[in-house]
């Protein structure tokens, strides 16, 4: 006995140990499983509210937050401008002090220029205090000279006519203005001087004053664009902490949006539509999740409990067979709902944009779908009947993949058969008009429970005589929805209870084919 067990013991498989990547996926498909997508809502919202992750360094600017930045650049701006500014101001102010040096010499010189023109003989009045003037006659003699020594000097040897110059006398700057008189043929020269260090001081006082003016603009600009820029970001604020409110836990609250209809409250408008569209996208999740677990419960235990039956109770091969056969449908009723729980996923998390397909090739698999119905009906008092309406222009482009598309007409002439049982007619009539294609599929199956009409495009719904009959898992009619959703178009059940069902679907053209 003990070399049985040593010899099963030898032969027994090895456990097999996942790679810890794998072993990792393999949990956290777990985890998304158990969750059944609590935390997409919380994970969408804290990657809104912590930003992207980056790589490499941090630049300059992004380490600093947006209102200093709006801030500063509008100190840099403003003190750019004031630089421009004080430059051309400054220049001004060069040219009015010396216009206003000028137009004083000449008020200084105007006294003897008039004497000379109206009393030539006559001698001339003494300067006003402070006035530097000189009056040189035609031999080149100084009537009249208060200048300066140097200056007196200097002024005599210079070759100007008419005019204000600038002259260099014992170490000091002078403005001089000279003019010329003609007096009975003969040229008098009137100089008058002013030191260039009082001009200097003028233009200092107003460079000091206007330095102070642009220094107390350019701050009030600065702590103006904090202060709006402040003002302008604090409902940003507030959307972060609503936002990083709502990623802690569930809940339906949304995003307060402001009276005004401005910027930031059209972001706060978006982003409550992508919170709502997640948080449907989430329920959607939760409820596939639920549905699919209550829909596989059953065909599991079944499952189980046919191979336990067939193991343990057993009387005869024949009962051995038949406990098998109903585990082999209890298995592939497994199978086509797994199915078309992927069909289902796949067509809902496809973009829009990506299916295209012409009108000759969606009627073509409008005509295949009628011809393998009409081979599976072979034998039954089942008519199919199939037409083509009108059919304006059979290259326009439509939102969705053939494959699809056929799959689509398959579930609902699947639908048919199944309601009209042995005998009855279905009619498949395909169109194609400016304003899009359309589609109906009509059956004299008795039609649907008026209770149950409002839901029947809904995932996991069954009639109660399908439910009795054990047929389908009650996604045929979702994946029709899902399809025609995705190609942005829209789906009518005209229920006739007692007579039939008409089941019509409109597509319109996509992008792509109202561009062609």
């Amino acid at each position: 006995m003990g070399d049985n067990r040593k010899h099963r013991s030898e032969h027994r498989r090895p456990v097999r140990q996942l790679p810890a990547p794998q072993a990792r996926r393999l949990g956290r498909g777990r985890a998304n499983r158990d969750g059944a997508g609590c935390g997409v809502l919380a994970r969408h919202l804290r990657s809104m509210t912590a930003g992207a992750p980056t790589s490499g360094r941090t630049p300059l600017f992004g380490r600093v937050g947006l209102r200093t930045r709006i801030a500063g650049g509008s100190l840099i701006i403003a003190i750019l401008l004031s630089v421009i500014a004080g430059i051309i101001v400054n220049a001004q102010i060069k040219r009015i002090a010396r216009d206003g040096t000028v137009q004083v010499l000449v008020s200084d010189a105007a006294p003897f220029v008039v004497a000379l023109q109206n009393e030539p003989g006559d001698s001339f009045d003494a300067a006003g205090p402070g006035q530097l003037v000189a009056v040189i006659d035609p031999a080149g003699v100084a009537q009249v000279d208060t200048l300066p020594e140097e200056l007196s000097e200097a002024v005599r040897h210079q070759d100007v006519a008419d005019g204000t110059s600038t002259t260099l006398a014992a170490g000091d700057e002078y403005v001089v203005y000279t003019t010329e008189v003609q007096i009975a043929g003969r040229t008098w020269t009137v100089i008058s001087a002013r030191a260039a260090s009082e001009e200097d001081t003028v233009t200092d006082q107003l460079r000091n004053l206007l330095f102070v003016l642009l220094a107390v603009i350019d701050l009030a600009v600065g702590g103006t664009a904090w202060l709006l820029s402040s003002a302008a970001l604090a409902p940003v604020g507030r959307l972060r902490e609503s936002a990083q409110t709502l990623s802690t836990g569930p809940g339906s609250d949304l995003l307060p949006v402001g009276a005004a209809n401005d910027e930031i409250a059209q972001l706060a408008r978006t982003l409550n539509e992508l919170i709502e569209r997640l948080r449907a996208s989430a329920d959607r999740e939760r409820q596939l999740v639920s549905d699919a677990s209550h829909e596989l419960r059953t065909p599991l235990a079944i499952l189980r409990t046919q191979l336990e039956l067939a193991r343990t109770e057993a009387l005869s091969i024949e009962q051995l067979v038949a406990d098998i056969e109903g585990a082999e449908r209890s298995a592939a009723r497994l199978e086509s709902l797994v199915n078309s729980l992927l069909v289902l996923s796949t067509i809902e998390s496809a973009a829009s944009t990506a299916a295209s397909a012409t009108g000759v090739s969606l009627e073509r698999e409008v005509s295949e779908a009628v011809e393998r119905v009409r081979f599976r009906t072979t034998g039954s008092a089942i008519v199919v009947h199939y037409a083509i309406g009108e059919a304006l222009d059979l290259a326009t482009h439509y939102g969705v993949q053939d494959e699809d598309f056929g799959r689509l007409v398959d579930n609902l002439l699947s639908n048919s058969i199944a309601a009209l049982g042995r005998s009855g007619q279905i009619r498949v009539r395909i169109s194609f008009a400016s304003e899009g294609l359309e589609l109906s599929v009509e059956d004299t199956g008795g039609g649907l429970d008026p209770a149950f009409a409002p839901l029947a495009l809904e995932r996991f719904t069954r009639a109660d005589d399908a439910r009795a009959r054990r047929e389908g898992a009650g996604l045929g009619l979702a994946i029709v929805a899902a399809i025609v959703a995705r190609a942005s178009g829209s789906v009518t059940l005209d229920n006739r209870p007692g007579d039939g069902l008409t089941v019509v679907l409109n597509i319109p053209p996509s992008e792509t084919g109202m561009a062609t």
